[in-house]
């Protein structure tokens, strides 16, 4: 039975009920039986019935399949049941698909929180790179500083080494003085500033305190002692004249050569400089301590350079503190050139070329200037003895001065020096 009307599928997954209109046939009820492959299987109950217009209908009540295939009279071909089964494998596909797109977007979400965690690492990181900088940045900064520290308590602890090496020959030359006697001792809190010379050393009164109490000890021969001023607070080498006038002196200056430079700075006035045994200054200080700790004079020895030799003497000399700038106390004038230092200098405060007076940067050299000098020891050392303004580019005269020599302040001498003893010294007979 064929009819253009008739379908090719059918819903294999139930029964079934087909209706199939055929023109001119007969209504007979038909309970056909179509084989499969040529088997023997029951497919179901057919039926026809005539319609009013004439048109014949055919109703096919068919069982469940197992297969759930379409009968082979309804013309199932194998194609449909390809797309049938291809549609079943798409949907489980399909199925596999939004799973697997789940899966993606759950790893997607992890992948963007992951991210974020890497970016807020990112943001902890740069921040604790800048950190770091700055850390790192402190500490160079800090190492140069206790370099710098270091290298300066390096050359503090130098420095006190060579003190502690010169206090110690220092001490050993007291020993070693004349009716010198020291005694070591444990530092004690109670003892004063000026009860103490070191702290482990005891000032005591049989100690020479200056070159007379050396000549007075028996001492009869010039050269280098150690003293220990009573005002002081430490020994000091100095040199002592035992032949001029009686002896007993001792010298704070002396020029002779031009070996040594007069040019220094305060600092180096303050302590002293040069050879005890040429050209040297003594030392502020230490003229300050040996000068106040009694009534001493001062005698001036020049010469020029035609082997004159002239003197002065002034009956009274000190020196004031480096508190009050070492101002010059000088009186009672007598010798055997006219003076040029005492009537002009007293009270005069002590000045040098780095101490912002002008008079001792146009002298270039340390002095009790006032406006600037008649007498100027400690200038600069002239061969010959003549110079002239024009001469070293300097602003005045600036040699190795005494006003009253030649008249004149551009005649330098040739040999100079200062030393002082005590007011009351009497020369004694040698033993």
């Amino acid at each position: 039975m064929s009819s253009p009307n008739l379908p090719r599928w059918g819903v294999c997954s139930a029964l079934c009920a087909f209706t199939v209109l055929l023109s001119g046939a007969t209504g007979d009820r038909v309970n056909a039986t179509t084989p499969r492959n040529g088997g023997g299987t029951q497919c179901g109950e057919y039926t026809n019935q005539v319609m009013e217009d004439g048109m014949c209908r055919l109703v096919a009540t068919l069982p469940q399949l197992d297969e759930q295939r379409c009968p082979d009279m309804f013309r199932c071909t194998d194609e449909v049941s390809y797309w049938l089964h291809e549609n079943e494998e798409r949907k489980q596909q399909i199925v596999a698909l939004k799973e697997t797109i789940s899966e993606l977007q759950e790893e997607l979400r992890n992948h963007r929180h992951r991210l974020k965690v890497f970016e807020l690492q990112h943001e902890d990181k740069s921040h604790f790179n800048a950190t770091l900088e700055r850390r790192f940045h402190d500490l160079e900064v800090h190492y140069a500083e206790a370099s710098t520290l270091l290298h300066l308590q390096g050359t503090l602890i130098l420095n006190l080494q060579n003190e502690v090496h010169n206090l110690t020959l220092l001490v050993e030359r007291v020993k070693r003085s004349p009716g010198c006697l020291i005694n070591i001792v444990r530092p004690n809190p109670l003892m004063s500033s000026h009860e103490a010379l070191h702290p482990e050393i005891q000032h005591m009164r049989n100690c020479p305190i200056d070159c007379a109490s050396i000549y007075y000890n028996g001492v009869r021969r010039s050269g280098l002692y150690t003293v220990v001023p009573s005002l002081a607070a430490m020994p000091v080498e100095v040199y002592c004249d035992m032949d001029t006038d009686g002896g007993g002196w001792t010298v704070i200056q002396r020029r002779l050569d031009g070996s040594v430079s007069f040019d220094r700075s305060w600092r180096e006035y303050r302590h002293g400089f040069g050879d005890l045994h040429s050209e040297f200054w003594l030392g502020n200080d230490y003229i300050h301590d040996l000068s106040t700790q009694g009534d001493y004079s001062l005698r001036v020895d020049l010469e020029d350079w035609s082997n004159k030799h002239k003197h002065a003497v002034y009956q009274s000399f000190s020196i004031e503190d480096e508190e009050h700038r070492y101002r010059l106390h000088v009186s009672g004038f007598s010798g055997t050139v006219q003076d040029s230092f005492g009537w002009y200098h007293d009270k005069q405060s002590f000045s040098t070329p780095d101490s912002g007076d002008i008079c001792a940067e146009i002298s270039h050299g340390g002095w009790w200037y006032s406006q600037c000098f008649y007498a100027h020891l400690n200038g600069v050392y002239y061969r010959g003895g003549h110079y002239t303004p024009k001469g070293r580019g300097h602003l005045g005269p600036d040699g190795i001065v005494w006003h009253s020599w030649r008249d004149s302040d551009y005649y330098s001498l040739r040999k100079v020096s200062m030393m002082i003893r005590p007011r009351t010294f009497r020369k004694r007979l040698s033993p």
